[in-house]
């Protein structure tokens, strides 16, 4: 993943000095080249696709069907994905679909074509105690599963407004290495009803330092990790400032959900 390379130079009025690169040199005593485990360590995301439709002006029936917010992903409400239905996903080319629910709503919300499409049916409340982050990691491994494989996922709810929401925000963030609000516009812009609840917001924002902290790690040797921790002391304040930036951003979003 990484080499350690020392640069030498030797210094002839100097004996002493060149001895002492000597052991430096010697194997087991190198010294990483931290300008070199830094740009080693940079994180590296795809640019976010464009997709082929063109954005159209939001009308209120639109609530009722499915958008695409990337190549092949598309979120929308259950109606999307009722019986009724399946010509349209057959002709979208969806192959794997995303179900949102909670126990109350299993006799409503449920899988209709287990034999025709693959199904991640997750057990989710609309509520803002209920934590969305720990369902974050599955619905990213179904969808870049699906799109691996040249399939079509649509990710749903009920309405298609709060949790399937958050859940693709949250995969256009720890994709393309977006912030939250970023990925909140991109997604707003093709389905303008979304509107995660106030606890949504909340864990999404802090998503984005626990995913690039885990993908960080993630690509980091042992040795690098331990310098890591012991170099590191406290949040570089521009990474602060950008997570208040993000808070202030996400405050607004609540304020204005609840003056409806």
């Amino acid at each position: 993943m990484w080499s350690l390379k020392t640069n030498r130079i030797d210094c002839p009025a100097n004996p002493a000095a060149n001895k002492h690169r000597d052991l430096q040199a010697e194997p087991g005593r190198r010294r990483p080249n931290r300008h070199r485990m830094d740009e080693d360590n940079k994180l590296q995301f795809p640019s976010l696709p464009a997709t082929k439709e063109d954005l159209l002006d939001w009308a209120y029936p639109m609530r009722r069907e499915m958008q695409e917010i990337l190549p092949g992903l598309f979120l929308g409400p259950y109606s999307a994905a009722m019986k009724s239905k399946l010509p349209i996903l057959e002709r979208r080319g969806i192959t794997h679909i995303v179900c949102v629910r909670q126990d109350i709503e299993a006799n409503f919300i449920k899988p209709n074509f287990p034999h025709t499409f693959r199904y991640l049916v997750l057990d989710i409340a609309d509520n803002p105690v209920e934590n969305i982050i720990r369902f974050f990691p599955t619905t990213k491994e179904f969808i870049d599963s699906c799109l691996a494989t040249g399939g079509k996922v649509l990710v749903h709810g009920n309405a298609g407004i709060s949790r399937s929401a958050a859940l693709v925000i949250a995969y256009l963030m720890e994709t393309f290495g977006m912030k939250y609000r970023d990925a909140f516009s991109h997604v707003q812009e093709r389905r303008f009803c979304i509107n995660p609840n106030v606890g949504f917001v909340h864990q999404l924002q802090e998503y984005e330092a626990i995913y690039l902290a885990k993908l960080t790690i993630k690509m980091m040797s042992p040795m690098q990790l331990g310098r890591s921790f012991s170099l590191q002391a406290g949040m570089p304040g521009s990474r602060k400032r950008s997570l208040e930036e993000d808070e202030d951003f996400g405050a607004m979003q609540v304020t204005a959900a609840q003056n409806g």
